[in-house]
């Protein structure tokens, strides 16, 4: 891990929440995320299941976590279960967790090599009523793949099949959506070297310049600053290219009275940020890109103070579309009678704001949580209204990360947004 160790008081209160989520005499297990063949004999480069790293900071393949908060013998109560290395494995692979490393990552007391797993889980098991499993639940993604949780599950259930077995993700999605101090914390880290990047930027980016130099901007000081790499792909589009919502081909030429449209955000401990900027190429808008941009950043202000408790992403999206349509009208996009003649099922706005305004933040870019989860203080939240006009080469999009309170706290506010300031530092 690049990034500097996370104090392990982190995941004893985490796994501490969750026992007193779980029902009675409940055993909960989960797995690590698989290393992921690339090609050849290469894998991916790791990245932990974030439950997993939720739940004890264990970065590192080939790990199970037991919690079984009443069994009778008081070792067996947490355990991890990590790999046993060898002489090989650090010539080969480099450094494992030893036991002790484990344990103080974790606050895990009891540390086990995997190789014993199969001979104490049975312990844990005839010790409980109840097994909790754990799935990726996140109703957008959907992969043939199948993994280590699940394929752990389709296993337990054949084995054991007398067990009441437990849905174990709504339970941490209810406690990994209201982030502790700690987490905000670490995702603002995240948010300044995020901020450090556009600074970056601004100073580098002219006509002429490719894409994909622009990014490898952001990730040379994403990596100076310990950053495990990029929160997800980032988006660096140039003219036309800034329309394409998921555009990340980065390969394009910026060209003299483009706007470039950026998103991209840094992950640090293996939380997220994520970011928006749309700026001029030449380090001049024309009047119409500032119109178009300024009517961006009002809605943008004006959404962000709706990030309260007691509300959902749901509303605010019906709120920002209504601000959306009334800049979309003084822009001359439509007329107000446009609006009154629309087609209900596809509204006038919708061609030039095709996305929502918000989703959560965590452990994962688009993090637990859905639409109509009531806010409550402590989530962290995008706050991303835009807009894009194909036929004008334009795609604005601005983009925050706020936590949720009775007045909103925007985690970077310090990175700069308005149209002015963006002018002035491309300019020195």
């Amino acid at each position: 891990m690049k990034y500097i160790p996370v104090n392990k008081k982190l995941f004893e209160k985490n796994r501490k929440k969750l026992i007193n989520k779980i029902i009675h005499n409940s055993l909960v297990v989960l797995n690590s995320n698989d290393e992921m063949p690339r090609n050849g004999d290469q894998f991916y480069t790791f990245r932990q299941n974030s439950d997993m790293f939720y739940l004890s900071g264990i970065d590192q393949e080939k790990t199970i976590l037991t919690i079984c908060p009443e069994h009778p013998n008081k070792d067996y109560k947490e355990i991890l279960f990590i790999l046993k290395t060898n002489p090989t494995i650090e010539i080969w692979q480099g450094h494992k967790y030893s036991k002790e490393e484990a344990s103080e990552t974790s606050g895990v007391k009891t540390v086990k090599w995997l190789d014993e797993f199969d001979t104490i889980f049975p312990e844990l098991v005839y010790n409980s009523d109840n097994i909790y499993l754990n799935s990726n639940e996140n109703p957008k993604f959907c992969t043939e793949i199948i993994l280590s949780d699940l394929r752990f599950a389709n296993k337990i259930k054949e084995k054991y099949p007398a067990h009441n077995f437990k849905r174990l993700a709504p339970v941490l999605t209810e406690l990994r959506i209201i982030k502790e101090k700690e987490e905000i914390k670490i995702i603002k880290h995240a948010c300044d070297i995020t901020e450090k990047a556009f600074y970056r930027i601004l100073k580098f980016v002219k006509q002429g310049i490719s894409e994909h130099e622009i990014e490898a901007e952001i990730t040379h000081e994403f990596m100076i600053n310990r950053a495990n790499g990029h929160a997800y792909l980032p988006i660096v589009a140039s003219g036309k290219s800034a329309c394409v919502l998921h555009y990340v081909e980065n390969n394009k030429i910026c060209k003299n009275g483009d706007l470039l449209l950026m998103d991209f955000g840094a992950e640090y401990a293996n939380y997220a940020s994520d970011c928006s900027r749309t700026i001029p190429v030449n380090g001049k808008f024309t009047k119409r890109q500032r119109d178009c941009y300024e009517a961006v950043l009002r809605v943008f202000k004006q959404a962000k103070k709706m990030m309260i408790p007691g509300t959902t992403i749901q509303k605010i999206n019906e709120n920002v579309n209504k601000l959306m349509e009334k800049e979309m009208i003084n822009l001359g996009l439509f007329t107000k009678e446009d609006v009154k003649n629309q087609d209900k099922d596809s509204p006038m706005y919708f061609k030039y704001y095709m996305h929502g305004t918000s989703h959560f933040i965590g452990l994962d870019v688009h993090d637990v949580g859905s639409k109509t989860t009531v806010l409550k203080k402590g989530m962290v939240l995008s706050c991303e209204p835009g807009i894009y006009i194909i036929d004008e080469n334009i795609g604005i999009r601005i983009e925050n990360d706020i936590v949720v309170a009775d007045e909103p706290i925007d985690l970077m506010q310090n990175i700069p947004i308005e149209a002015d300031e963006i002018e002035k530092l491309m300019k020195t």
